[in-house]
């Protein structure tokens, strides 16, 4: 089992995507890259503890593999917007992947430089590698936070179209 960590926004809609891939195995929304040992939402937020809301995923790469991963992570948020994604604004929203040593940071400069390079956007890409650090879990009632509200306003307005955009482009 292989683990990768993504931030790409609110965690509730990186999690709702990626929980619906075929050869991921768990999808654990947290908090990284911050100062603040054991962050709590509320402190992370704030976007003074330097954290970013991020999904872990466990993931089998006898079934899927590290570049479907990122084709999909770059494919269900905006990666060219520097700490934003929407309407949600702040360093604990921003575009970041993080690597594991030198060899994963190589191969994820390549793929974005190659996504750059193909003019899949508009804009530059500003998705951040950073090396892992601490990850720490979010609080219960953020885990499945889609499924167990499918009917809070943010969900129904932000989380669910992408979760049906993926659904559509994705089917198989």
């Amino acid at each position: 089992m292989k683990t990768l960590i993504f931030g790409g926004g609110c965690f509730w809609c990186t999690e709702a995507i990626f929980k619906y891939v075929s050869g991921v195995e768990d999808v654990v929304p947290g908090y990284i890259g911050g100062t603040t040992q054991n962050p709590t939402y509320e402190e992370v937020c704030t976007g003074k503890t330097g954290h970013a809301e991020a999904v872990k995923i466990s993931y089998d790469e006898t079934k899927t593999t590290l570049s479907e991963l990122l084709k999909i992570f770059f494919k269900t948020h905006d990666p060219t917007t520097r700490n934003r994604q929407g309407n949600d604004t702040g360093t604990q929203y921003r575009s970041v992947i993080f690597y594991d040593d030198e060899n994963q940071l190589n191969f994820l400069e390549d793929y974005i430089e190659t996504l750059d390079s193909s003019d899949t956007f508009n804009s530059k890409i500003v998705t951040t590698l950073e090396k892992k650090t601490e990850f720490f879990i979010a609080e219960e009632y953020h885990h499945n936070y889609f499924e167990k509200n499918p009917f809070n306003g943010y969900c129904n307005v932000v989380v669910r179209p992408k979760v049906e955009k993926f659904r559509k482009e994705y089917k198989a």
